[in-house]
């Protein structure tokens, strides 16, 4: 038998090892699977710790757990309740054992007396014996031999304090005190820090008093002699119920209760009953120790959610300030800022922003890169025909020769004023219209205005007529800044002017739409080509006849559209046709410029 069990733990033996070779590798998978989760977890809090957005999505949510938990740790009803049952549970108590008490009372007879002398003054049908009177006199003292086994047995598996008191509030019996025949005695030695207690102990002992003792009075252990000096037994003394709460010199809340010990009404003493020093608060702090670890539980599950919520929000907007940071610094040509705006939220809506902002940047950007291109092309020709004229001015042999170079500079400085000026104000067009507010303008006082001063200083034998179509004269009016308006309207009729053969008529034309005020400006010049139709409100585009080359810009109609559209409106060029009878072609009969403003 003993072969065969060395034969069985040998085979055992044997097996271990393969069984625990086939398991370590599972065993190393799993820990290698939960070290990187947790190494991933790990990195993910430390980037998002670094992010202020984050500590303060985390501190907020946080604060309003502790202020929640301190609230209720504070304002708790539980303490109340649990004293308010432990007087209710103890004044029960407390009157059964006083019943108790009274039974075991014993009568003592021995101490009425006969008087031989009565006796012998009997008359005869006249019986002696203690008159009713000395009868409720007769008393039932506490005897502390019979009760204090009663006590004994009804007070130990309470766990609480009794004590009994004379008529005259001294104190004969204590709980403390009673033990019984083969009882084995024990007594709590104090701690070593009961004399001294240390810091922490103190510190302890200060907050529980502070924040249990509210207006409870304080404890203090009176003397066997002087057991009326607690309040509820006074009270008990005097045939009532009583009961108080106070708090030692521990911060530990006590609850004691009195009840007076009588039989046949009369009151031969007072039981008191008392919980012991940390009876009640053991149990509170028990809750609160509950409620603490509900705490640190849902304090983590908020800091895992206010890191998930941050990192839905900060890791975006990190995103987005990195894409601004690279459009300052234009590392390359053109930068895209994270396009967001998949998401319906606040930062959808920044992405969004950022985004149109940028792309406007750029756009700005490479209008000025193209204006600066143009300016230098349209700078150059003049210079070039100045400079050529300049250099063959030396070598000009006649008078005739050297006027007609003369005059050649002479246009060519003109020409390079006029491109100045105009890219001057092309220039500052934008930070003007930014910087101004925009007040109510009246287009009728104004077209009035400059129709009447484009007829009093024509050069030409062109007029300029003004109409106004469908609402009353008071209901053109539109936000805007008058001067630029005005310079738009002028630079129509001088460009329809240019255009129309002499004798002929610019027509102005105001009238209301529904949420619109509409201005046309027509001509009686050959029109436009379709060609051109799109070109017209380029930089620097010009399409005019031989003798008219060289006196305009290029920028009239360029900045005419920037103004109209910095105020919300739009401009646009078509031609007036008619068909004339027998023919199929249409007949141009002008060009017409549309300018449309949003009315107030």
């Amino acid at each position: 038998m003993l072969d065969r069990t060395a034969e069985i733990v040998a085979q055992n033996a044997e097996a271990g090892p393969s069984g625990a070779e086939t398991a370590r590798p599972e065993s190393r998978q799993l820990g290698s699977a939960v070290r990187r989760m947790l190494s991933s977890v790990w990195h993910f809090f430390v980037t998002q710790s670094f992010s202020s957005l984050t500590r303060r999505i985390v501190f907020l949510n946080l604060a309003g757990l502790v202020a929640l938990v301190t609230g209720v740790l504070y304002l708790s009803q539980f303490r109340a309740g649990l004293i308010d049952a432990r007087v209710q549970s103890l004044l029960t108590q407390s009157e059964i054992i006083a019943g108790a008490i009274a039974a075991s009372a014993t009568v003592e007879t021995d101490s009425i007396t006969i008087d031989p002398e009565r006796l012998l003054e009997l008359q005869a049908g006249e019986s002696y014996g203690p008159a009713d009177d000395s009868l409720s006199g007769i008393e039932f003292p506490i005897n502390p031999e019979r009760v204090a086994p009663v006590l004994r047995r009804l007070v130990s598996p309470t766990k609480t304090r009794a004590r009994i008191y004379d008529r005259d509030g001294v104190l004969i019996l204590d709980s403390r005190n009673l033990y019984g025949r083969g009882d084995v005695l024990r007594f709590d030695l104090p701690p070593p820090s009961a004399e001294k207690p240390g810091l922490m102990e103190r510190t302890f002992i200060t907050l529980r008093r502070w924040f249990g003792r509210g207006d409870l009075p304080l404890y203090n252990e009176l003397g066997p002699e002087n057991g009326k000096g607690y309040q509820e037994v006074a009270q008990a003394l005097n045939g009532a119920h009583a009961s108080m709460v106070r708090v030692n010199d521990r911060g530990e809340v006590i609850v004691s209760v009195a009840v007076p010990v009588q039989r046949f009404r009369a009151v031969r003493g007072a039981l008191m009953l008392s919980t012991q020093g940390a009876d009640i608060d053991d149990m509170v702090e028990a809750e609160r120790l509950a409620i603490v670890k509900v705490f640190f539980v849902a304090a983590g599950v908020m800091v895992v959610l206010s890191m998930l919520l941050a990192g839905t929000i900060a890791g975006p907007v990190r995103r987005l300030a990195d894409g601004a940071e690279r459009v300052r610094r234009r590392i390359r040509s053109r930068v895209e800022i994270p396009d967001f705006t998949g998401r319906r939220d606040e930062i959808g809506d920044l992405s969004g922003a950022l985004r149109e902002m940028t792309n406007a940047l750029y756009s700005r950007i490479e209008a000025i890169e193209s204006f600066a291109a143009d300016v230098a092309h349209e700078l150059r020709n003049p210079l070039t025909s100045l400079r050529s004229a300049v250099e063959t001015l030396p070598l000009a042999k006649t008078d005739q020769s050297r006027l007609r170079l003369l005059a050649v500079i002479e246009h060519d400085v003109r020409r390079l004023d006029r491109l100045i000026s105009d890219i001057s104000d092309a220039s500052r067009l934008d930070a003007e219209l930014q910087r101004q507010e925009a007040a109510p303008v009246d287009l009728a006082k104004m077209l009035d205005a400059l129709v009447k001063a484009a007829n009093e200083i024509r050069t030409d034998d062109v007029n300029v007529t003004l109409t106004f179509e469908g609402s009353a004269i008071s209901n053109f009016k539109v936000a805007g800044h008058d001067s630029r308006l005005g310079q738009v309207v002028s630079n129509l009729v001088d460009n329809a002017r240019s255009f129309s053969p002499p004798g002929g008529t610019v027509r102005i034309t105001c009238r209301r739409l529904k949420d619109e005020v509409e201005i046309l400006v027509d001509d009686d010049g050959p029109g436009i080509r379709p060609d051109a139709l799109d070109k017209i409100f380029e930089r620097f585009y010009t399409d005019r006849p031989e003798h008219g080359f060289g006196q305009n810009s290029g920028l009239g109609l360029s900045i005419s559209k920037q103004i109209i559209e910095a105020h919300g409106g739009s401009i646009r060029v078509e031609n007036r046709t008619s068909v004339a009878a027998g023919y199929g072609e249409p007949h141009v009969l002008g060009a017409r410029f549309v300018v449309r403003l949003p009315a107030t």
